[in-house]
């Protein structure tokens, strides 16, 4: 579980990671343009902005430099050796 920063923190599932953004679920109030921060257990946290809205989440954009990729990485091995 994620923690999406906007206006206050509220708990996030991340649904997709790359280095160039994510797609999370969450109940936060979000608008597109927002500046927001996602901050992953393992990963630790980045700096977004919300790209859009739709039903199956809310997609973020990161700066796809070399942090959004290490950001990305280590989202996915530390979910892809999660057990249970």
């Amino acid at each position: 579980m994620c923690v999406l920063h906007a206006d206050g923190p509220a708990p996030a599932a991340l649904d997709s990671v790359s280095g160039r953004g994510a797609t999370v679920r969450s109940n936060i109030a979000a608008r597109c343009g927002a500046r927001v921060t996602l901050v992953h257990p393992s990963a630790g946290e980045i700096a977004a902005e919300v790209h859009a809205i739709s039903e199956s989440g809310i997609e973020l954009s990161f700066a796809g430099d070399e942090q959004s990729v290490a950001f990305a990485l280590t989202a996915i091995a530390s979910d892809m050796t999660r057990t249970g």
